[in-house]
């Protein structure tokens, strides 16, 4: 999940593609945040030939970027010859991705709605995919989230992800299986909608133990979005840890389980 530059958290839906690679796979361009820190980091310099301007990790990335992850430079893309193109479901449109596949280039389409989708997809991408060796990174979160246990008594929460108009988390996402994984139930965990849109009055009403504000992909901070909810003790994680799929999930479970600890006592 990433800041889409069209000021909206999300693009539609794309059908889940599993490309063979035609040919090895020397230059990649990311659309997608996280898989960008993930190829970065397994594969060091040079593997990584483009980003999207959204992509701030690693800190010290230094390659050519093509425009947002809702609207990519189709041209640039081209321009920089990937053999592979790395989207996701739901940070790409799937205009740009027809485009991208128009201009000849080859698009692999992750789809990632829990955590072990995160795991495969991660897999398929940097082993499958690249052909690089398992990232000990990947193996290391395997066993950091190995190792949680969820909190008793569970505690129920809204997860918005967005304001004016509210959004939240709602079935079937990555986001709210890694809190439940740390006990925390999404109050919208069962409505017909991935990320529905729901008045704040109803958001109160469902009368919440929790608000989980994250900082994407709207930026939630101490003094925007806690004062919606008053008197609902409201937690503050990284976006990145919360929803990024990538080398943060090594350090996904203690951060999460700070930020929640910090909001409830």
């Amino acid at each position: 999940m990433a800041r889409g530059t069209d000021n909206r958290p999300y693009g539609g839906p794309v059908p889940h593609q599993n490309p063979g690679p035609a040919r090895p796979v020397r230059r990649v361009v990311s659309l997608v945040p996280s898989l960008t820190e993930a190829v970065a980091v397994t594969a060091g310099p040079g593997l990584l030939v483009g980003a999207t301007d959204w992509c701030t990790h690693p800190a010290d990335l230094d390659v050519p970027r093509i425009g947002g992850t809702k609207n990519p430079d189709v041209a640039a893309v081209a321009a920089l010859a990937p053999d592979l193109v790395v989207a996701n479901e739901e940070e790409n449109r799937p205009a740009d991705l027809d485009a991208l596949r128009a201009a000849g280039l080859e698009v692999l389409v992750t789809r990632v709605r829990s955590l072990p989708d995160a795991f495969a997809e991660l897999d398929r991408l940097l082993v499958g995919a690249c052909g690089l060796p398992r990232p000990a990174w990947l193996d290391a979160a395997r066993a950091a989230w190995r190792d949680v246990t969820a909190a008793a008594p569970v505690r129920t929460a809204v997860v918005p992800i967005w304001r004016r108009p509210w959004m939240v988390l709602g079935r079937d996402t990555f986001a709210g299986d890694l809190l439940a994984r740390l006990g925390v139930r999404n109050l919208y965990a069962g409505h017909p909608d991935r990320y529905p849109r729901v008045p704040l009055p109803d958001l109160l009403a469902a009368r919440p133990d929790l608000v989980v504000l994250p900082d994407e992909p709207y930026r939630f901070t101490a003094g925007d979005g806690p004062e919606a909810f008053p008197g609902v003790p409201a937690a503050l994680p990284s976006g990145r840890h919360l929803t990024w799929y990538g080398p943060s999930l090594t350090e996904a479970p203690a951060a999460l389980a700070a930020a929640l600890a910090a909001a409830t006592g």
